[in-house]
């Protein structure tokens, strides 16, 4: 039975406060929420799609808890620098010279394959997506206003943020001015005020004299010319989240999520640019960010060559459902370490959810006088499960409420009552619509190696050579699927 101190109103971390926070919007029935989208220069790996997936898990939370989410998720494709720093080639446009195309070709090309990587894994389409070069004059606008207000200072070489300017700056991360040094990730230059000082505005001069993706300043247009041109220029990485999320929710907002990466430098700037424009403090509301994923001993990252892409996955007989239960299975703020293993135990869970949500649509209910109805069937799994997900998300606690409803309900199936067996509909959609993974797929038509491979095996069955039976097994699933036995025949199905 659940217990009597779980929350029934929702409950986040805010990594702002380092401490759980009770959830109220700022209008009430209606949430803003703001994801760091991906930079598009390659295929996102799984791990980044660990914290969009964990942004999708809340928002179809907030959803089934009644609230209307205006949900915006960026697409960076400009300005963001190798290592992310203020000097170095941008990622998007080293990435074009490797494949000897224009900046914008490799930024869409990569936008699509995540976009259909999204869609394979039941992430929702926000309400807006905007893309940093198209945000471009809603940028320079808050530079400007920077500027005005003596928070920014111009250089030979690009427009920067004062950080001693904002006496909040590293509240969010720990990292303040006091325990800032000239380190690996604070870049320093003669012309800053302060080693922590960042770049709003990168001017085409010196090294990024051959900037391809550059605007006037500060007209805001795009100019296709290279070379030299101190008028010339393109935005740093940190104000183009704080122009898309104020363009389209404001200059405050309910909720800010990401992966846990982000959260120096690039969310502590956003922070002081956001505030140090609008006056307005907080920002954000509540932050929430997603602990990374490891493989083995070292974190997942396209710099240490040790990732997975969402083909990879399928390219092992896994559906991308799959991973998207491995991954909410796990609590957000736990850093999961990633294995085959893992994936092995979240398909076998997910298939067992599956089956008995197809299976409970064949169960016939006893009369309403006779059978057990709806509040005794659904209340006290319902609430052990809403208590889990606003207890900050407990995921590992809202499935073993599933499970533990899961088993109860088909040890009772025979006496449940017109209205109890909707009672175990409704919980089912429920978790169908928190989780997102629990769908029915299309089943792709067997192929005809694998439809042969069956058919011999059952001949060695019939023939009771189960050395052979098994060897014909393990070809099977080597194929991507597998073969179950049942009374009426072999059925095959996608691992």
């Amino acid at each position: 039975m659940p217990s009597n101190d779980s929350p029934s109103v929702l409950h986040l971390y805010n990594t702002f406060t380092k401490r759980e926070e009770e959830f109220h919007p700022m209008k009430e029935g209606e949430v803003t929420m703001y994801t760091c989208g991906p930079t598009v220069y390659g295929r996102p790996h799984i791990g980044n799609y660990s914290s969009f997936l964990m942004a999708d898990l809340l928002r179809r939370w907030l959803e089934v808890s009644g609230y209307k989410v205006k949900h915006v998720k960026n697409i960076t494709d400009v300005g963001h620098l190798v290592a992310d720093r203020d000097e170095g080639e941008d990622k998007v446009e080293k990435q074009a010279k490797a494949e000897a195309v224009d900046p914008l070709t490799i930024a869409r090309k990569y936008e699509e394959q995540y976009r259909e990587d999204e869609l394979s894994l039941g992430i929702r389409e926000p309400f807006a997506r905007p893309r940093a070069t198209e945000t471009i004059p809603e940028m320079i606008a808050i530079i400007t206003a920077l500027l005005t207000k003596g928070f920014a200072y111009e250089t030979e070489d690009g427009i920067y943020f004062s950080v001693e300017k904002f006496p909040r700056y590293g509240a969010l991360s720990g990292n303040t001015l006091e325990n800032l040094s000239a380190g690996a990730r604070v870049e320093v230059k003669e012309e800053k005020h302060h080693p922590a000082d960042f770049a709003l505005w990168k001017k085409c001069v010196g090294e990024n004299s051959r900037h391809l993706l550059r605007w006037s300043y500060p007209e805001g247009e795009r100019i296709s010319t290279t070379g030299a041109d101190a008028s010339a220029g393109f935005p740093g990485w940190h104000i183009e989240c704080s122009a898309m999320s104020t363009k389209f929710l404001g200059s405050q907002i309910d909720l800010h999520t990401g992966g846990e990466d982000n959260i120096f430098p690039h969310h502590e700037c956003e922070i002081a640019q956001s505030e140090a424009t609008s006056g307005l403090h907080p920002f954000v509301r509540i932050w929430v960010h997603r602990r990374r994923i490891d493989l083995g001993a070292k974190k997942m990252s396209k710099s240490l060559g040790n990732v997975f892409t969402l083909p990879d996955i399928v390219s092992k007989g896994y559906s991308p459902l799959d991973l998207r239960y491995y991954f909410l299975s796990v609590h957000y703020r736990t850093q999961l370490k990633f294995t085959w293993k893992g994936m092995d135990d979240a398909r076998k869970a997910r298939r067992r959810v599956m089956e008995w949500m197809k299976e409970i649509k064949e169960w016939q209910p006893m009369t309403e006088s006779e059978g057990k109805h709806a509040g005794g069937v659904r209340d006290p799994w319902e609430r052990k499960f809403k208590q889990a997900m606003n207890s900050d998300l407990n995921t590992p606690a809202a499935l073993a409420a599933l499970f533990d409803f899961l088993g109860w309900s088909r040890l009772n199936k025979v006496s449940l009552s017109v209205s109890g067996l909707e009672a175990v509909y409704s919980f089912a959609h429920m978790v169908r619509e928190t989780f997102g993974c629990f769908e029915e797929e299309v089943r792709e038509e067997i192929p005809a190696d694998v439809l042969t491979l069956v058919s011999q095996r059952e001949e060695a069955r019939k023939a009771k050579d189960f050395i052979a039976s098994d060897t014909l097994r393990g070809k099977i699933r080597a194929r991507g699927f597998e073969v179950r036995d049942l009374s009426e025949g072999p059925k095959v199905e996608r691992l």
